[in-house]
Parts: structure tokens; sequence; C-alpha cells
């Protein structure tokens, strides 16, 4: 379950590693300088759990999923993914023990194919040696197959093989979304972290997404963690929510818990928020 940074993490910011956890943080904090981004965050996800993420500009959000994807690393606290410490590794240690993550501003390669997309992250547990790589070997063109198929099962499950060899640059935004997706899961994951999966999208495209989403959690059970800002949208997909608020949080607990809470209705949702959510 998310904790709320009010009560005290059993451990402490050194303990970890609780046992079932798919994603677990203890007294994460981050500091630039002299500003503090981040502050005692506390997370135990558990296997197959979708957790909400939400907060005001500013509040975190980002230097969460920074440090949980290790392109940062914290200043203090531990991170562990079923139960083995990561904090202090660098990126493709957390991918390689099974996170993955899309971005806000998609960053999928513009001139390759979709299928081509979806195939990069799969070069990187099943791609051949270097030799046979280089001398383009029959071991480099047996698993360049292999690749090809697995990516392109991938985009058959999610409903995308239709455009698999469209370029990237050439898809609708929200078919550029779901591919950041499919390119995101070929990697089989266990944790999946979705960075505001809606934004830029119109409610045809928003209301695919959030179909797309729920498959993928249901189908897959896989726990993920989603970073968004349309609250109708959230507060129909979570679980449980987290709400950051300069760098702390301030609530969590299941979406009617949250959408009740006090200061979350002062510092974020605001009452006439609070009245969207619930129409």
């Amino acid at each position: 379950m998310a904790e709320d940074a009010r009560a005290s993490p059993a451990g402490g910011p050194t303990g970890g590693g609780a046992r079932g956890a798919a994603l677990e943080a203890r007294g994460l904090a981050k500091r630039f300088g002299g500003v503090e981004a981040l502050s005692d965050y506390n997370l135990v996800l558990a296997p197959g759990q979708l957790l909400g993420l939400i907060g005001p500009n500013g509040a975190g959000k980002t230097t969460v999923f920074n440090l949980l994807t290790g392109v940062i690393q914290p200043t203090e606290g531990g991170i562990w993914i079923d139960g083995k410490p990561l904090a202090g590794k660098p990126a493709q240690a957390f991918a390689a023990a099974g996170i993955a993550r899309t971005f806000q501003n998609i960053r999928l390669f513009a001139a390759m194919s979709v299928l081509e997309n979806v195939m990069v992250p799969l070069h990187r547990s099943h791609g051949a040696d270097l030799v046979s790589t280089l001398l383009a070997l029959p071991a480099f063109r047996r698993r360049e197959r292999e690749i090809a198929e697995r990516a392109m099962a991938m985009l058959e499950l999610l409903g995308l093989d239709r455009m698999a060899e469209q370029r990237a640059a050439d898809l609708a935004y929200g078919d550029q979304r779901r591919v950041e997706i499919a390119r995101a899961l070929a990697g089989t994951p266990s944790v999946l972290l979705l960075d505001e999966p809606s934004a830029g999208m119109n409610p045809n495209e928003t209301a695919e997404i959030v179909e797309l989403i729920s498959r993928v959690h249901r189908d897959f059970g896989i726990s993920m963690v989603v970073v968004e800002h349309d609250m109708k949208l959230i507060m129909r997909l979570s679980q449980e929510l987290q709400v950051l608020n300069r760098g702390r949080v301030l609530a969590a607990g299941s979406p009617a818990e949250v959408q009740a809470d006090p200061e979350v209705i002062a510092a974020y949702l605001g009452t006439r928020r609070k009245d969207r959510a619930d129409a």
C-alpha cells in the first residue's frame, strides 16, 4: 500500500525490502544545492497495485519518478525492487531489475518504425553478443528475428500491429503515446511508471488511453504508478493515491479518502476542483 509520510515507516529510512513489495522507497530525500525537492518520501507498492501520484506543479512528482528509475540519486534514503536494494545504482540497473517508465514529453525515435521502437528495449535483454552483431553472424540474424517477433506480439496484444511499419513521427499523438507504453512493456517490467499519459490529448484520445492503461493493468497484472493532472482520470484509474505538496506526502489513501481530506482540498484540489472530480 502507499504510505502516508505523516506516519513513521517501519524500519525508518535505512530499513527496507518489505516482504512481498514490488517496489519500496524509504525516507527518500533529494536536495539540489540548498533547494529541498523531496523530503521523507515513503512508498510500499504491492504486486499488481495501481497507485496514482498527484500534486500541483513543483510538488516533487518528477523528482520521485527520476529517483525511482535511477535517473538521479537520492540525497538520503533507499529504494528496493522485489527486496533488492537499488539506491545509488545507475538507471540501467533499475531497468534490468524490472522498472520501466514513460515520459510526459513522448520520447519515441521519430525516424524509426513503430516495430523498431518496440524492439529497442528487447535488444538489452535478448540481443546477440558484440562479435555476432558486428559481423552479422547467423546468431545475430536469428536474435533479430526473435526480437522482431516478440515486439510484434506486444503490438498485437495492444492492438497496434496495423501500424507496425509506420514511422513513429507520422502517427497521431494518441497513437504515439500508446506505442510508448508498448515499448515500455516490451521489456517485461514488473513495475511501470507512467508520467502524465493523457497530457496533450483530446477527450477521445484520453478515453482510449484510459482504456489501454486499465487493460494493461488487468491483463498484465503489473504494478503501476501514474502521475496525472486529469483528476477524473486518476480518480477512476487508481486503487490508491498519494498527494505531494512542496516535496512532501500530504495525504495517502483511497481516492474517496483523499478527496475528503481537508488538507488536500485546501492545498490542491480546492472546492471547485473537488466538485469536478465528483462529477
